[in-house]
């Protein structure tokens, strides 16, 4: 009888997936319509300021497409990007900000199209989180005893995570991206790493998986959001560069997110916050390992990787905080950092053997 509820929770679980991963597909696509419908209003913009410039250069049909685009709201029909990057020598034109501004602050301004993903992402949060809740209720445990549900349970988190930083700063650019990677670890759980309920194995049925595991998984969402701001940071910086050497801008929606530099502070701060995470992860990791194997350190695969990680990182804060690597060369390291984060959790627990060959495959 508790096997027959244990099966039904975990198809419970399952099917609460399913419907997240559909929930945030719309979410992607109400951010992405965000961003193009945006990207379109600020060149309504700069055509509107060419024209007052000099009418002969723009289009007839490039004028009527400006006036189309008056009815935005804000002050004078002006489109809502950020402040910080708003002069011409940013590659963003002429125009007022009525969003994230460089410190990436909301402003008055509203969006449609984000305020609808940002809810659909909410909801999708909710029902994610229903999803992890059943698949513990039906394990009996924690719901991370395998790499389908760390996968899960991380994705939760990431999303999680990028919400509740949206209460403070104004990272719906991020939304595509973020509800982007999320839905992939959701497809890669169920399509590639699916796991049927079951027991742990006995090195892990200890009170140190909450607390070792927990801090990971928060770790390892806080390590995305600073993966897909490090990307945006590269395109950027190259978008900008492009532009000031008078080439054409063609990705409009970048103009929507804010400087590199901007985009590159918060993406340090946050990745300190993680790296102290990941601290506490490698040393209790350490503590569980002596009390389940008798020793602190053995050189295991997935050992030395926790530290590969933690040393890229240490690297990363370092370079940039006393050896001035900033700009690309900082992102690039970020990058790597989270890099080597996927090669552990995928590469490592499924072709490497060792004590930590727990992936339920």
């Amino acid at each position: 009888m508790q096997f027959g509820l244990n099966e039904t929770m975990g198809q419970y679980s399952e099917l609460f997936m399913l419907l997240a991963a559909g929930t945030y597909t719309v979410a992607f696509i109400a951010f992405a319509w965000d961003l193009a419908k945006s990207s379109k209003a600020l060149r309504a913009i700069d055509l509107k300021a060419a024209q007052a410039e000099d009418p002969a250069r723009v289009p007839v049909g490039a004028r009527a497409g400006a006036r189309s685009e008056s009815h935005l709201p804000g002050p004078a029909g002006r489109a809502e990007r950020p402040s910080s990057s708003a002069s011409p020598s940013a590659g963003n034109g002429a125009g007022g900000a009525i969003t994230a501004d460089g410190d990436m602050k909301y402003a008055a301004g509203t969006r449609a199209p984000a305020r609808v993903a940002v809810a659909l992402t909410v909801l999708g949060a909710l029902i994610h989180g229903a999803g992890v809740l059943t698949r513990a209720l039906g394990a009996g445990r924690v719901p991370w005893g395998n790499m389908y549900e760390f996968l899960t349970t991380g994705a939760f988190v990431a999303a999680a995570v990028f919400l509740l930083v949206l209460i403070r700063r104004d990272l719906r650019f991020l939304g595509t991206f973020v509800v982007g990677l999320v839905i992939v670890m959701l497809v890669a759980a169920s399509v590639a790493y699916w796991t049927p309920v079951g027991h742990l194995v006995p090195a892990l049925q200890s009170y140190w998986l909450i607390i070792h595991v927990s801090i990971a998984v928060l770790s390892s969402a806080l390590f995305t959001l600073t993966f897909a701001m490090s990307a945006l940071q590269l395109v950027q910086a190259r978008r900008l560069k492009t532009v000031a050497a008078g080439g054409t801008d063609r990705l409009g929606f970048m103009r929507l997110v804010p400087s590199a530099l901007s985009l590159e502070n918060l993406s340090y701060r946050i990745n300190a916050i993680a790296f102290i995470g990941w601290t506490f992860t490698l040393m209790f990791g350490a503590i569980w390992a002596e009390k389940a194997w008798g020793r602190f350190w053995g050189w295991d695969t997935k050992e030395v990787w926790t530290f590969v990680i933690w040393v890229v990182y240490a690297g990363y804060l370092h370079a940039r905080a006393t050896r001035g690597w900033t700009g690309t060369r900082a992102a690039w390291l970020s990058i790597v950092g989270y890099l080597c984060v996927v090669f552990n959790f995928t590469i490592v627990n499924q072709f490497f053997n060792g004590l930590h060959s727990y992936s339920g495959l």
